[in-house]
Order: C-alpha cells, then structure tokens, then sequence
C-alpha cells in the first residue's frame, strides 16, 4: 500500500456480496410488529436462515464435526450446514469489507507522513467474541467458527483462545476469598486478558495467553499459548461481552469487548441449560472425574442420584446467578444471537441491523 500522497491508488479489492445480498431478501420471523420495529435485530427462523447454505458446499465431515462436538453437545452435519456454514461465509465477508476499510483508512491517512512512516500498522486480526453461559455449547461454537472459517481461502489462519486462561490461580482466588465465584468477573486476571488484547489489535507479531486446565481445575504454571498474527482470533468466555467498567474518577474504562470486530451469544432458556450441565456433570462423572489426578476425582463415586443432586446444587448456588447477574445481561451487547431448543438445535438467529 503506498505510503505518500502522490503514489497510485490501491487497486479495489473484490468483495463477492451475493450471500448478503440473499440474507437482505431473507423474510425474518415474524413476531409483534411494534416488536419487530423496535428490535436492534433483525430476527430469522431456522428455516429462513438455511436458504443461504443452499449454494455453500460443506467443508467439514461427519468425522470432523464429531472431533469438535463438546460433550453432551447434539450437533450434526445439518445443523453445521444450515447454520454454521451462513454464519462462517457472513463473517468471511466482514473480514474482507474489515480489509478494505483498513487500506482506505491507511491511504487516507498517508499524506499526514511524508518521511515515509506508516501511520497504520500492518493488518491486525479480526477479533470474534464469542460468550454465553456456562453449558450452552459456546465453545463448540467457536471450535466449529474456527474450522469453518479457516476452510475459506482468504481467512486460512484463523486461532481460538479462551478466557478460562485468563481465571485467577486457585491460590489467588482462596487468598480474596472468592473460590466459590469462580467464573464470575471478579475471578479473571481482566488486566492481563486486556492487555493480551491490545497486543493483538495493536499489529504485534505474537501475544501470549496463559493456559487451564479443566483437569486440575486451576491455571497450568508456567505453559502459555502464542497468538501469531492469524487473520481471525476467536475469543470465547463467559464474560466477555461485559461491559466497561467505571474508573475512579468516574470515566468509563476499556471492555473486552471494545477489541472485537464481531461478538457472537449463544443463548438458551435457563432451565434447558441447567438440564445440559446436571447430564454433562453426570458424562464427567464416569470420563474425567474417573482419573485419579482428576481435581473432582471425589465426586466419580457418587450414585446417580446423589450426584445429579449435587450438580444442580453447583448449577443453583454457582452458575445460575452468575448467569443471571452477568452473562444474560450482556446478550443485548452481541452483534449476533444464536436461541437454542431443548435438543440443542439453533431455532432462531439475531442479526443486529446495520
């Protein structure tokens, strides 16, 4: 890209925009129609949706799709088709009208540095969050996005970090006295999730992200992972569409989210996820709990009854006001909604208007 005021004109990147323009003549579900003016969405049934997936080959396999599925996670080749696949081409253009902006902002911008100096960084990742509660299939979700979107070929590095990195030690959480609100915002090292972020928007060539481990229930010593410069980075957490919080002097602080270009909630009614974690507690309880470094290896010897009983006393006293308190009232903040059924399956999709 030239980086003086009389050099050529960048050549026009070409967007192929006929999946958007098919989403445009898509007719949203119906509902109330004072409703439907009033929404900051545009709202699509199931069936709606998967008519933009009726020209889009498929680029995972069966084998695929059930290497990414989480556990007690009901997803199939149709449900990746008639969702996923719509989704993943719909962020693939954003990324591509993403580029675009950048280049005219960094010709525009050009003249203001005649010594030759870029005023704007190299290309920086576009950033997808991706939050909902504990149990409803988020990180499924961004498994399948990272896949899918990394089968398109001007997005082939597309990286997934989660936030469950960014937790406190459990040693941390003991000293402040708050290991019982674990996943809660207080419980993450937010500081160091934040600047982790502004390293990747801000064009660094790698950032690194502690890691957890679902193991041993606490924060690996010493192990990270690296983030080079992909083309996407897809944040999934509980909590990552939270937002701003006030500073001292009553200024609003930076969010999590003021560094995404796109943020996805995958939303589910409160009792259908509570029925999602009691029988993912009970699959651990005869997988991951059987392990005797496991850090619930306690919990493996407990009847059916009594450990169903327990895992909705953890979903009632833990995750259900964390729910409650902080990660349904950020769904508003989310670029795109996905409602689960019963069975798991998307039966409506949200796409904030433009």
């Amino acid at each position: 890209m030239p980086t003086d005021s009389d050099a050529a004109p960048a050549p026009h990147h070409h967007v192929d925009l006929e999946p958007a323009r098919r989403l445009v003549g898509l007719r949203p579900a119906r509902r109330a129609a004072d409703a439907d003016s009033l929404s900051p969405y545009w709202s699509f049934d199931r069936t709606s949706w998967s008519q933009l997936a009726e020209t889009m080959p498929l680029p995972l396999t069966a084998p695929d799709i059930e290497r990414l599925r989480g556990l007690g996670e009901r997803i199939d080749e149709g449900e990746v088709s008639s969702i996923y696949l719509p989704l993943s081409r719909l962020l693939n253009l954003y990324v591509s009208a993403r580029e675009l902006k950048h280049d005219i902002t960094r010709e525009f911008l050009a003249p203001l540095h005649a010594d030759g100096r870029d005023p704007v960084p190299n290309r920086t990742p576009f950033v997808i969050g991706v939050a909902g509660s504990v149990a409803v299939g988020k990180s499924t979700t961004a498994r399948v996005l990272r896949e899918m979107l990394a089968r398109w070929p001007d997005t082939p590095h597309v990286e997934l970090i989660t936030t469950d990195g960014f937790l406190l030690p459990n040693a941390e959480l003991e000293r402040r006295g708050i290991a019982n609100r674990k996943g809660f915002p207080e419980s993450y090292d937010r500081r160091s999730l934040l600047r982790f972020l502004a390293a990747v928007k801000s064009g660094a060539p790698e950032a690194r992200a502690p890691v957890y481990s679902h193991h041993t229930y606490d924060i690996v010593p010493g192990a990270e992972v690296t983030v080079r410069a992909p083309e996407v980075l897809i944040v999934e957490g509980l909590n990552v569409l939270q937002p701003a919080r006030p500073r001292p002097d009553g200024r609003m602080g930076v969010s999590v989210s003021d560094y995404f270009d796109f943020s996805v909630y995958v939303d589910a009614k409160p009792h259908d996820i509570r029925n999602w974690y009691i029988e993912r507690f009970l699959s651990l309880q005869h997988s991951a709990f059987s392990q005797p470094d496991s850090y619930f290896h306690r919990f493996s010897e407990l009847d059916t009854a009594d450990a169903r009983a327990l895992a909705g006393e953890i979903w009632d006293s833990i995750n259900a006001p964390n729910l409650a308190q902080n990660v349904a009232p950020s769904r508003g903040r989310a670029d795109l909604i996905l409602s689960k059924s019963p069975d798991h399956t998307v039966r409506r999709i949200q796409l904030r208007k433009l």
